[in-house]
């Protein structure tokens, strides 16, 4: 028996959504586990059950008060928001000076950035420490402040520059005509066309310093400067010998929802940000 065209299309349709399903399930599943794991106490923890029984907010309180999780959120948000600032500020005006204004060596700078931008954390770490010991920011904010921006701008410079070559220069012409300065033109006219990117750029600054744990391992010693990762890494239990389970769930899970709060806020923007400006030459 022939397959007619029809069904042949209702196959493939339902293959698709089948897969979407299961693809679904996959990327969803333990953010569920962890939610609901950080909802159970004592025994439960250990039951194999993966629908909600009985909830217990006792974990997040644990975690968020007692354990200090709460503080190292308000730490990340911290130097998370001052290094997207920093990024961006550098990136905008260093952006502009390489795609728009013509000098010797330009080409050379963009590709210096980009291969700055190819070396692992780990081969920089005791750079980066002296660096730190020298500009008096040890065991400081500041210091994961400098150090993640170090890593950020790379990106976020080689992305807005690609994207403003993409921009006409009789858009910047007309406004010279009018009398605008440099920093008007900056503002006035490529702020607004570079959004898409600008956000693209901040939010991939932002998560990465959210979630970056090496240097802010090494670089802060004091518990009420540590941010999120470290402080979920430093939890303990009663004793010594206990894991407490629930209250790390209960602290990643409150350390997931910023970003994906801001992933589902921004995401048109991210997506046109990244086919805009990374793409395009």
């Amino acid at each position: 028996m022939a397959i007619t065209p029809r069904a042949e299309k209702i196959a493939l349709r339902t293959a698709l959504y089948i897969g979407a399903a299961l693809t679904g399930v996959v990327c969803v599943f333990p953010f569920y586990n962890a939610v609901l794991t950080s909802l159970r106490t004592g025994q439960d923890l250990f039951l194999p059950r993966y629908l909600p029984t009985a909830f217990s907010l006792d974990n997040y309180v644990y975690a968020l008060g007692e354990a200090g999780i709460g503080r190292s959120l308000l730490n990340s948000v911290i130097v998370a928001v001052l290094t997207v600032g920093l990024c961006l500020v550098v990136s905008i005006t260093a952006s502009f000076a390489l795609a728009r204004i013509r000098f010797a060596g330009s080409k050379t700078i963009l590709f210096v950035v980009l291969c700055v931008s190819m070396f692992p954390q780990v081969a920089v770490l005791s750079g980066m420490f002296e660096l730190i010991r020298f500009l008096g920011l040890y065991d400081h904010l500041g210091a994961l402040v400098v150090s993640y921006a170090t890593f950020s701008l790379p990106f976020t410079i080689w992305v807005l520059t690609t994207f403003m070559r993409t921009i006409p220069t009789e858009i910047e012409e007309a406004a010279i005509v009018d009398g605008a300065s440099i920093a008007v033109i900056i503002r006035s006219v490529f702020l607004p066309i570079l959004g898409p990117s600008l956000v693209t750029t901040g939010l991939l600054a932002f998560i990465g310093a959210w979630n970056e744990f090496m240097f802010a391992l090494t670089f802060v010693i004091s518990p009420s400067n540590r941010t999120v990762p470290v402080g979920i890494a430093f939890l303990q239990g009663a004793s010594q010998y206990e894991l407490p389970w629930g209250s790390f769930m209960a602290a990643s899970v409150a350390a997931t929802i910023p970003i994906v709060v801001l992933v589902l806020i921004f995401q048109k923007r991210i997506v046109s940000g990244l086919t805009q400006g990374a793409v395009k030459e």
